[in-house]
């Protein structure tokens, strides 16, 4: 039985206090009525729990699926603090804590951070860390430049958005990549451009090559809608000495430009603005 991941567990007994479940080993553990939401289990049943220690350290099952596994990061909110650290919201009925020494910043009620989840050696308890650069690898990067990942955005910088990748690298996403709507603690896919020498990498969120079609000018156009929150009050009715001030661009070359993003479909032209489309 694994404390901090989904375990399924085949249904060994009913009572008055819940579902009694076993692993392989013949390891028991309640199934409170209370944290579960399949009705009419029936003996011998296999059902998926996640597994974690409630307020007397007792191994306790529940069906809520969690915010975030053991060994794992997560975006999650702070659902309270005090003198001990900062306790996290994680889908299920206990919280997880973040001591303050596993803090990198004061952490407040109702804000969001990048949490590590962890069972502390000493006490083999779940544990929430902040401490980003602890739990990934600066080395032995096992992706290829091109490949495929999985990120986790967390943090917005002066130059992009810092990101975890596979749950494993750490990653940024420079400000001039960024041509659509990233929100903090989504989970997304993007791509790997550059393996740098400190281990970190850049991504980007387009297949490399993608961005070659495109030229610097309508490039140009695409950030600052980014920046503008995916609107922009131009179009090719717009006077010149306004798109020049804006853009830097002729009327001329500016028309091309939202031409070819439209043929793209990576912009829409309404009749008063450019919109961009959102990629999912």
């Amino acid at each position: 039985m694994k404390l901090g991941k989904i375990n399924r567990l085949k249904v060994s007994r009913i009572s008055e206090f819940g579902t009694y479940l076993i692993d392989d080993q013949n390891n028991e553990v309640l199934l409170p009525d209370d944290y579960s939401n399949a009705d009419d289990v029936e003996l011998d049943e296999l059902i998926d729990v996640f597994i974690y220690l409630n307020s007397e350290d007792q191994f306790t099952a529940t069906a809520m699926t969690p915010l975030i596994e053991v060994n794992k990061f997560a975006y999650l909110q702070v659902k309270d603090a005090n003198n001990v650290g900062a306790f996290m919201d994680i889908g299920i009925p206990k919280d997880l804590l973040v001591p303050f020494a596993e803090q990198t910043e004061t952490m407040y009620v109702g804000n969001w951070y990048l949490v590590f989840m962890y069972i502390d050696e000493e006490t083999d308890r779940l544990v929430g860390s902040c401490k980003e650069n602890d739990f990934v690898f600066f080395d032995d990067i096992t992706i290829a430049i091109g490949d495929k990942v999985e990120i986790i955005p967390y943090r917005k910088t002066d130059i992009g958005i810092q990101v975890i990748v596979n749950n494993l690298f750490k990653g940024l996403i420079f400000t001039s990549d960024i041509h659509k709507k990233i929100f903090l603690g989504d989970k997304t896919t993007a791509y790997l451009k550059n393996i740098r020498e400190d281990g970190k990498l850049d991504i980007v969120l387009e297949p490399l090559g993608y961005r070659q079609s495109i030229d610097p000018n309508s490039e140009l156009i695409l950030t600052k809608l980014v920046e503008a929150n995916g609107q922009l009050f131009f179009t090719d009715k717009s006077a010149p000495e306004d798109i020049k001030n804006e853009f830097g661009l002729s009327k001329k070359a500016f028309k091309r430009c939202i031409g070819n993003l439209y043929k793209q479909k990576k912009i829409a032209i309404l009749k008063e603005s450019i919109r961009l489309i959102k990629v999912d």
